[in-house]
């Protein structure tokens, strides 16, 4: 009786409160990757800053906090699978990805321990943290003024992350950070003065040490059907923004795609099917390539499954990583529309 009730709760895991999910670190694939950012952190000489970590809805550290929050759903491999499927896309999937979150975080941990953003030389580097927090922003990609480090030139969307992606970038352990942007003269002032500023903090003492959570998450009330729920943009907000795409479509697809073309009598395949496909995994490629929100890439291939079935779109068996390569092109062609203008509509 108790293996059903098991299967059971497993198969209904999006009806379970967060909290009732009994997630911690302790005995996950998480503690020996902190354990190693640990030894990073002994090793870049920072030693006098404990971050504590806990388990929550999403990266951060809560402002004036030393606490770095981990998502919930990498604590186990189904949750982590469930997430990929339900958002496309997982920040700090695998050892070297955590490791890459972690140093980006303790960029915003160090930043609050010592109020760096208090300090004039600061503020000259990266600008006022109290500059106003944009979820969305339209970053420049071969701007050379940020470092590079997490997807979507993150270091442009605010003060406050341009100091954690440069603090991050500084302490990546073997990376020559000198050579790296040695012909990018803003980024390589932002990191020079991060290994002043870090050299001249090795024996100071944090002025903040509070490690209060936000949202920890053995008190989250919600469930996991709930929790996804927020990241679903409804198609209706965004109807005015989708692109008139039958042409392209038709361009990719009609050439080899109808019944009637002998250059190869492979089975047809209904393109929107394809498309489907796709949106299990390229969200997360067209983010790292352009910025574009996982989330909006999905929406968007969703409107290109519907107009491809509306079409009545095919394509012969036999080609279809051709059609791959074109619909990829198509969608990052369209997402970096939408980073620069604000509109997939040109």
């Amino acid at each position: 009786m108790e293996p059903q009730t098991a299967t059971f709760q497993e198969a209904r895991i999006g009806d379970r409160p967060i909290r009732d999910l009994g997630l911690t670190i302790a005995g996950t694939l998480l503690e020996p990757v902190i354990a190693e950012f640990e030894g990073e952190l002994a090793a870049a000489g920072i030693r006098r800053v404990r971050p504590r970590f806990y388990l929550s809805t999403e990266w951060g550290v809560p402002f004036g906090t030393v606490a770095i929050a981990i998502p919930f759903y990498l604590a186990r491999a189904d949750l982590t699978a469930l997430h990929a499927e339900r958002t496309g896309h997982v920040e700090g999937l695998g050892r070297w990805e955590l490791l890459r979150y972690l140093r980006h975080e303790m960029g915003h941990v160090v930043n609050y321990a010592y109020k760096l953003y208090e300090r004039e030389g600061w503020v000259r580097q990266f600008g006022p943290i109290t500059r106003p927090y944009r979820e969305e922003y339209r970053p420049e990609p071969f701007s050379r003024r940020y470092v590079r480090h997490l997807p979507g030139w993150y270091a442009q969307k605010h003060p406050d992350e341009d100091w954690a992606e440069t603090f991050a970038v500084w302490m990546t352990p073997g990376l020559d950070w000198g050579s790296e942007y040695a012909g990018w003269p803003e980024a390589l002032a932002k990191l020079e003065y991060c290994d002043r500023l870090m050299a001249g903090l090795r024996q100071a003492d944090p002025l903040v040490t509070d490690d209060e959570l936000d949202e920890d998450v053995s008190e989250i009330p919600y469930t996991i059907d709930q929790y996804y729920k927020g990241w679903e943009i409804e198609a209706g907000d965004f109807s005015g923004q989708m692109p008139p795409v039958d042409g392209s479509l038709r361009a990719i697809f009609e050439d080899w795609g109808r019944p009637e073309d002998l250059s190869t009598d492979a089975p047809r395949r209904p393109a929107a099917e394809l498309i489907r496909r796709l949106a299990r995994d390229l969200p997360a490629d067209v983010y790292r390539w352009t910025g574009h929100f996982p989330e909006r890439t999905r929406l968007l291939l969703r409107h290109l499954a519907e107009r491809a079935d509306a079409l009545e779109q095919v394509y012969p068996q036999d080609r279809e990583t051709p059609a791959i390569i074109a619909l990829t092109t198509l969608v990052t062609a369209l997402a970096m529309n939408h980073v620069h203008r604000g509109s997939y509509i040109a």
